[in-house]
């Protein structure tokens, strides 16, 4: 059996760091990063090689410096709502729901039951599109450039009916405190099934193309594996952590809006690898079609989607604090709100999966990867920098 030879490779100091001296020539420093790199945004990894062989890797942040949290903290309780919405470019609607249900905790308030489920219908939409994002950089990270492609087309019909749903294709500014802002259009949900037949079919194809194939399968089978004993202590949740075997999904945990009366199981995997982490977000994607399926035939033909709010311009929430949370693409989403009474958030916290996933996780898996697969095993712990840099 062929056996790595590990003698180039560097001894630990008395302090635990690693003994690396560039002057030896035995090892390169080489960035990747911060240009956009497309799934993984504007973050940089500091990377140390001997040979093709990454030794030690370090994550950079920091390209962005959005300041949300505290923005927030100097707008008015309704102005902060198309503030959230840039937190996570391709996933948006996650962050319109967290923080417009923990506004209607502090405020008393609830959102009526039709607004409940298209709010529900907005968020697996939103799920959907993130994943065929993800999808496509997956493949682009190992050269299949077709599959992104493809996925950006039937993405796009989404798109489309999100635009014709909230006007907007990106930032839809849909949810907000107390409901949302419009019932369904006229034939909205005809022309759904219709993007939804069409999504299925060309999932059908990237499966054939992109998981059958034997290049892929030999770039990603075995490689970057998350061991299950890590899912807790490095707080891993979503398709990371289901494809590990550890059925986390707070749809079924913590069930938030419409989730208890919706059939479905939660996609989990056992082999916890990049190609394992992959195929349960494409089986999470054609759960989100049938999700949306079930919501259209189940919601309320008719009722009130907005809860009656005060002036909003003059709008003061009573001291508490409250912690919501959801299940996004890339695992358990949360919002920390803190009030004192006044016109403002007095504190705005966002928990999201990317900062565990892209930093401490990554920088232990990347230890002894091939210089090749770097990109690649970025790309399958699906992060977004914005939501690290908020």
């Amino acid at each position: 059996m062929f056996e790595l030879d590990r003698s180039q490779y560097p001894q630990k100091k008395a302090d635990g760091t690693l003994d690396i001296d560039l002057t030896s020539g035995k090892y390169l420093k080489l960035w990747q990063g911060p240009q956009h790199p497309g799934i993984t945004g504007n973050m940089a990894i500091e990377l140390t090689v001997c040979g093709d062989e990454v030794v030690e890797g370090k994550t950079h942040v920091g390209y962005l410096h959005r300041g949300f949290e505290k923005l927030m903290e100097r707008r008015t309780f309704m102005q902060c709502f198309p503030i959230v919405c840039r937190i996570c470019v391709p996933e948006p609607d996650f962050n319109e729901y967290c923080y417009a249900a923990a506004v209607e905790e502090l405020a008393g308030l609830e959102a009526p039951e039709m607004a409940k489920w298209i709010r529900a219908m907005i968020l697996e939409m939103g799920r959907l599109n993130s994943y065929l994002m993800y999808l496509g950089g997956q493949a682009g990270a190992l050269g299949l450039g077709v599959i992104g492609q493809w996925t950006t087309y039937v993405r796009d019909l989404m798109l489309d009916r999100f635009e014709e749903l909230t006007g907007a294709r990106i930032y839809h500014m849909f949810i907000l405190p107390g409901g949302v802002r419009d019932r369904l259009p006229d034939g909205f949900a005809g022309r759904m099934e219709d993007t939804l037949q069409e999504i299925e079919s060309v999932m059908a194809d990237v499966e054939r193309v992109m998981f059958h194939n034997a290049v892929f399968k030999k770039r990603t089978v075995g490689v970057g594996v998350i061991e299950p004993g890590w899912v807790d202590s490095y707080g891993i949740t979503g398709p990371n952590a289901r494809a590990a075997g550890v059925a986390k999904d707070v749809r079924k945990d913590q069930p938030y809006l419409v989730y208890p009366e919706l059939d479905f199981e939660i996609v989990t995997g056992k082999d916890s690898d990049i190609y394992t982490r992959a195929d349960v977000r494409r089986r999470d994607l054609l759960l989100s079609v049938d999700l949306i399926r079930q919501i259209l035939v189940k919601m309320p033909k008719s009722g009130d989607v907005m809860a009656a709010l005060p002036n909003v311009l003059h709008w003061k929430i009573l001291r508490g604090e409250t912690y919501v949370r959801g299940e996004c693409s890339r695992g358990e989403y949360g919002y920390y709100l803190v009030t004192d009474g006044s016109g403002y958030p007095r504190r705005v916290n966002v928990r999201g999966p990317s900062y565990t996933h892209s930093i401490a996780l990554f920088e232990r898996m990347v230890v002894n990867t091939n210089i090749s697969d770097v990109a690649a095993l970025l790309v399958s712990l699906h992060t977004y920098p914005p939501e690290i840099e908020r």
